[in-house]
């Protein structure tokens, strides 16, 4: 091309250049719904269906439930970006995505996408969500790569029980100890395998909002930790297993924890104490703790009667 050619386009390009950038106004959200927790358990009935719509509520200071009925999820919300655990169902997800708008949220506020264990119940909508909100998932190393192919891990328990997922870019990978920030919080991830080999359980700190008396209360997300597995399997043929179970239950137990949150809600009775004003009762970790190792025994004991 020669350069009479050349000096136009320079010039059409330069001009083009200094044109404004276009105006861009972000939709206007609906005004945030004010849900009080009791009005969650109204809705909600002991281990419920997974997809069943249940209206989002504050659970702490920046903390909020806006999961379904029957599968949590979290949203720890910041000024510049926030925190979501776990996305339920693909069809779930769409109740998840309703209730952080709902709350006065945007999609594209989302920054990172945490899971606690790698079955479709609790992450089969993530592929939904990171394509509505361009947010990073953060994975542990073994379930990446349940998430990365939506095919089971071959060392689950649960082998071949589950459909698979839609796969999903994994972007962060985190080993336990590691912490995802955010201005309001710093999210600590705690390696729980057992129930599945990629099992991560969640804690941080959670403050009271501008406007309230001040408080904090220090927050446990904790895995299902069931032992829960496809008819032919047996635990006490994989002792690796079972010492993962355990070092994962003691690792509970001693989890800071003012406030116990689940994965499934009813694993430690959410509606029950929502009803009663016992969410933030001391204690809680230790407890379930103990609850989990005595059903893990009874499942060792019934294989080996």
């Amino acid at each position: 091309m020669s350069v009479k050619f050349l000096v136009p386009i320079a010039f059409a390009l330069s001009g083009c250049a200094v044109l404004p950038p276009p105006i861009q106004t972000p939709e206007p959200l609906p005004p945030a719904e004010e849900v009080q927790p009791e009005q969650w358990a109204a809705t909600c009935e002991p281990w419920d269906d997974w997809d069943k719509p249940a209206p989002p509520y504050r659970i702490f200071g920046s903390t909020y439930y806006v999961g379904t009925c029957g599968i949590s999820a979290i949203l720890i919300a910041g000024d510049d970006g926030h925190i979501l655990i776990d996305s339920g169902t693909e069809e779930g997800a769409e109740v998840v995505m309703d209730n952080i708008q709902k709350l006065g949220f945007r999609l594209n506020e989302i920054a990172s996408i945490l899971h606690s264990h790698e079955h479709f119940d609790h992450v089969g909508g993530l592929a939904k969500l990171r394509a509505a909100t361009g947010a990073h998932i953060v994975s542990s190393a073994e379930a990446a790569k349940v998430l990365s192919t939506g095919e089971d891990h071959p060392e689950d328990p649960q082998f071949g029980v589950h459909e698979p997922m839609e796969p999903v870019q994994v972007d962060v990978i985190v080993e336990d100890g590691d912490t995802v920030r955010t201005e309001t919080a710093t999210v600590t991830a705690h390696a729980t395998p057992g129930h599945s080999p990629g099992a991560l359980s969640w804690t941080w700190v959670s403050c009271s909002l501008p406007g309230e008396p001040p408080a904090c209360s220090r927050i446990a997300y904790v895995d299902s930790l069931s032992a829960v597995s496809s008819d032919d399997y047996r635990f006490t043929d994989h002792p690796e297993v079972v010492a993962a179970f355990r070092t994962s239950i003691d690792k509970v137990r001693s989890l800071p924890c003012d406030i116990l949150l689940t994965p499934h809600p009813s694993s430690s009775q959410l509606i029950e104490r929502l009803r009663t004003g016992t969410l933030g009762a001391p204690g809680k970790c230790a407890t379930y703790a103990a609850q989990l190792g005595d059903k893990l025994d009874e499942r060792l004991a019934k294989e080996n009667p």
